[in-house]
């Protein structure tokens, strides 16, 4: 950790932590990234640690916004750069050419995840799809449904069961058009050998899937999920700033990212609802940060209540803290639209996915709005990936060298290294073309639907 000599630190301070610059009477804003991350909870004298005995949170309940709108300017680049992906037949692009399976129901789980293990597709196991009712088991739908869609997925086996309330007749109902050649449905309880008619659908898929070949193409395509999780307090600092230059950077080709993490916006959201591009946007994030607020009421429980102890260990205070830095995924961009859970972006530039933060359920949301692709930022470190190449970008060297396995690059020479943003802009370029992450060299992907509903 670097400390100024002049600023007589009065007790050691650990990489990632706080002390106080000057005097703060208790009562008073404590002000990191420009902004107050809590108030302090006594009298903090320069010098001291700040972190949690000191200092409280200042969120409250809904807010009633105004919208003052702080709109920057987007340049459009003159020269779009481009990647080599797949052209599929409906005119999306996808970055990788694999075959997935998606079971309807976690009943027929091992009977999916048998058939990838024999024909090298990739599975994606899940709990639900039956005892779901309303709008939880749509969400269910919803997701697997944006997953069938997903256009890394040349190819898609839908397994079902038979008897499920998310059957795949009401799947269907759902999912919308779908192409016979890249789509089979197979249910279980209807055939003698549900793995092997698995199989044989599979082989018959991937005749398919090998009609494709790489070829260039615009940046201006890309979909690139924004994601953070294991947080430091480097977070904001190094790697989340990191990512939002490659956003804005994206942006000013053409392309689209998606910042979700609702809970993670409270403290920081007037920053985004200050960005967009009209009123209505602006009313939708309102909407969207007040019902996530709603229903953290609802099951009473305090909305603060987010960093975690790996947070608390890393130097992060309060979750206006942990959301400042977590907003900076997002750039200086326009935020051009927020959309639902299941839903895909339909206007290109800076979106904001309704969802929570929890790593693997964010993950899996982003998948499901067909991000082609997550940068997944973290001071702690984590192995997790999601059905899509999900980039790991360290906050700090140790962690980077500790754990080569879960990480893919290390944002912490952006403090001394001005062309740091431009190797990494290149580094998610090869990624896109088919160099290998992290979780996709150790075969680490899955997926976790967020559920909001009973259990019959």
């Amino acid at each position: 950790m670097i400390i100024n000599k002049n600023d007589n630190v009065r007790v050691d301070i650990a990489s990632g932590h706080k002390y106080a610059l000057c005097d703060i009477p208790a009562g008073e804003p404590v002000i990191k990234y420009g902004y107050p991350i809590g108030n302090a909870s006594c009298d903090i004298k320069a010098g001291d640690h700040v972190h949690t005995h000191n200092v409280k949170t200042r969120l409250s309940d809904l807010l009633t916004y105004t919208y003052t709108p702080k709109l920057t300017e987007t340049v459009p680049a003159d020269e779009i750069p481009t990647f080599m992906g797949y052209r599929r037949k409906n005119g999306d692009v996808g970055i990788r050419n694999e075959i997935w399976i998606i079971p309807t129901v976690g009943c027929v789980n091992k009977s999916a995840k048998a058939i990838a293990e024999r024909t090298g597709a990739f599975c994606f196991e899940h709990p639900y799809g039956c005892s779901q009712l309303g709008d939880d088991q749509l969400t269910t739908q919803k997701i697997l449904c944006g997953l069938i869609n997903h256009p890394n997925a040349a190819a898609v086996l839908v397994l079902g069961l038979g008897c499920e309330n998310s059957n795949i007749g009401e799947l269907k109902k759902v999912l919308g058009e779908w192409d016979d050649q890249r789509v089979k449905f197979l249910v279980a309880q209807e055939v003698e050998d549900e793995i092997e008619t698995g199989i044989a659908m599979v082989e018959e898929l991937k005749l398919y899937r090998d009609s494709f070949t790489r070829e260039p193409i615009p940046v201006s395509e890309l979909r690139v999920g924004l994601k953070c999780g294991g947080s430091d307090g480097l977070s904001g600092i190094t790697a989340n700033p990191l990512v939002g230059e490659f956003s804005d950077m994206l942006v000013a080709y053409g392309g689209t990212t998606i910042l979700t993490e609702v809970p993670e916006m409270f403290g920081a959201e007037t920053i985004l609802m200050d960005r967009c591009v009209s009123r209505e946007v602006f009313d939708k994030t309102v909407a969207m940060i007040n019902d996530f607020k709603t229903y953290y009421m609802n099951m009473n429980q305090p909305i603060y209540e987010n960093p975690s102890p790996g947070n608390k260990a890393g130097g992060i205070s309060t979750l206006e803290e942990k959301s400042l830095g977590c907003v900076q995924k997002g750039g200086t961009s326009n935020v051009t639209d927020v959309i639902a859970l299941g839903s895909r972006p339909t206007v290109k530039g800076l979106n904001l996915l309704t969802g929570p933060g929890n790593d693997i359920v964010a993950c899996t949301n982003l998948a499901a709005s067909g991000a082609h692709m997550i940068l997944f930022t973290t001071g702690r470190g984590t192995p997790l990936g999601a059905p899509v190449p999900t980039v790991k970008i360290a906050t700090n060297s140790r962690l980077a060298k500790n754990k080569p396995a879960w990480i893919d690059f290390d944002a912490e020479p952006k403090l001394s290294d001005p062309e740091l943003k431009q190797k990494f802009f290149a580094y998610v370029l090869a990624a896109a073309s088919g160099e290998e992450c992290a979780n996709e060299r150790r075969g680490f992907r899955e997926i976790a639907i967020f559920k909001n509903g009973v259990t019959l």
